[in-house]
C-alpha cells in the first residue's frame, strides 16, 4: 500500500497492488471512520500437456484497514481499479483547531 497526500488538491490517495484479482472480488467498506479493503483471490486453472493433467489453484485473502480523518463522509471516498491496481481517494483532514485555554473562575 502506498499513501500520497496532495496539499494542492486537499486529497489523500491510497494505492493497493492486487495482481490477478478482479474488481468484483474486492470489497471496500467505510464504517465508524475506518476504511476497510478486503480482496479475495480465487483462481483455478486446469490444462493437459503431453499426457499430464496440470491443475493449479491459488486462494488468498488480503485485508487492510485505514483510519480516515475526522469528518470524512462515505460519499467523499472514491475508488477505481485498473490492471490490478486499486486507487482509493478521499479528502485529507482539515487542520485541527488550536487548543482553547480555559480560565479558572
Amino acid at each position: 500500500m502506498d499513501l500520497h497526500e496532495d496539499a494542492a488538491s486537499n486529497t489523500v490517495t491510497a494505492t493497493f497492488e492486487l495482481p490477478g484479482i478482479k474488481k468484483e472480488d474486492v470489497q471496500i467498506d467505510v464504517h465508524n471512520g475506518r476504511l476497510s479493503i478486503l480482496a479475495e483471490n480465487k483462481m483455478s486453472e486446469e490444462h493437459e500437456q503431453d499426457g499430464y493433467a496440470i491443475r493449479e489453484r491459488k486462494f488468498g485473502r488480503i485485508s487492510r484497514t485505514l483510519q480516515l480523518p475526522q469528518g470524512i463522509k462515505e460519499s467523499e471516498v472514491k475508488a477505481a481499479m485498473d490492471n490490478g491496481v486499486l486507487t482509493v481517494t478521499f479528502p485529507r483532514s482539515t487542520p485541527e483547531e488550536a487548543p482553547k485555554k480555559i480560565t479558572i473562575a
